[in-house]
This record gives C-alpha cells, structure tokens and sequence, in this order.
C-alpha cells in the first residue's frame, strides 16, 4: 500500500520522467504477480499433481501385492562400490534366488534383491508382485505423493515468479536502451552547438 500510494504521489513529482514512471508501473505490477498469481498458480498445481498422485497410488495399491517370498539360496554380490551411501545400502540387501506364489496361486523363482543382510536357506521376506507374480517396485504411499505434490505446487509458484522476474527485467531493459537511443538522439542534434553563444536563439 505505502508503494501504490508512493507511486500516486510521485507521479505529479516535477523531477519524475514517464520512463521512470513507466519503470515503477511495471514493477508494481511484476509485485502484484508474484504476490498474487503466484501463490494460486501453485496452489493449482499442488492440488491438480496430488490428486494425480492419489489416483496413481490407488491404481499401484490395487495392482500390486506383497508376498512373503522364501530364499532358495544366496548369489553372488556385485563388485564392492567405494560409494559410501550406496555401499551402505548394498550391504542391508542380498541378492538371492528365491521362491514365491502369485495370487492366481502360480508359482515362481526368479534373483531378486531381499531385505536380509545375511540370508539363509528358507528365510522369508515381503517382495512386491503384480498379478501375473512377476516382481515390481514397492507402490507409492500417500505420504510421498502429497510430498511430491507440495514440490510440484513449489516449483510452478517459483517457475511463475521467476518468468515474471525475466519479463521485467526484458521490459525494463527495452526501456533504457530505448531511452538511451532518444539521449543519443538529443545528443547528436545539440552537441555540435553546446557552449556556444547564442544557441538556441
């Protein structure tokens, strides 16, 4: 308000050129945008990814099951990876040839990747199949679709801010080269005359 009502007085100010002028309406109206349809266009956006999200998550939930798959015996680890975040990873999971049954009641063997640091013949452990048996990903949890939801909302509100930001700055700079043009211009006509008497008369 103390910016609007700043600019209303400014305008009648004797010193204010209209590119100056020009100059803070745009950036009273680039304040406005982002202020404004900044926060709504992510609103817009974390709502219509969450329920995109959400329906993923039902379709995942419905096509997805867990087993309990048992450890036929235990393979080969991949070479040692000097990564410390994966290597720590790698060392709470085996890779093992195991045994489960599909829903439809089929059964299947397959290497798949356990949840046992130390696996042994017979040990169980849940596994995520599809309805023909065949291993997936665990499904996408409600929690991490609202996550990626609110990141989704984030990153159009900032995208929006941002490419208004750009147009300001494009119109801004328009301006000064076009007024520095008319400088120029000025320059040109008066220069060879400056200083002297009797210009102008």
């Amino acid at each position: 308000m103390r910016t609007i009502t700043g600019l209303w007085r400014w305008r009648r100010n004797p010193l204010c050129r209209r590119t100056d002028l020009a100059e803070a309406w745009v950036a009273l109206v680039a304040l406005i945008l982002m202020a404004v349809a900044a926060p709504v266009t992510g609103a817009v956006a974390g709502t219509l990814s969450r329920d995109a999200l959400y329906r993923s998550v039902q379709k995942q939930h419905a096509q997805r099951h867990e087993v309990r798959a048992t450890v036929v015996r235990k393979l080969a680890q991949p070479p040692i990876d000097p990564d410390p975040e994966t290597s720590t990873a790698r060392d709470a999971h085996s890779r093992v040839l195991a045994t489960w049954t599909a829903p439809d009641g089929s059964n299947h063997r397959d290497r798949v990747v356990a949840a046992l640091s130390s696996p042994h013949v017979g040990d169980t452990f849940p596994l995520w199949i599809d309805g023909t048996g065949h291993v997936v990903g665990r499904p996408l949890d409600r929690a991490t679709a609202a996550t990626h939801a609110v990141l989704a909302g984030i990153g159009a509100a900032a995208a929006l801010t941002g490419l208004v930001e750009g147009a300001r700055r494009l119109v801004v700079w328009r301006m000064v080269r076009r007024r520095y043009a008319r400088l120029d211009r000025a320059w040109d006509i008066a220069g060879p005359d400056w200083g002297r008497t009797g210009t102008g008369s």
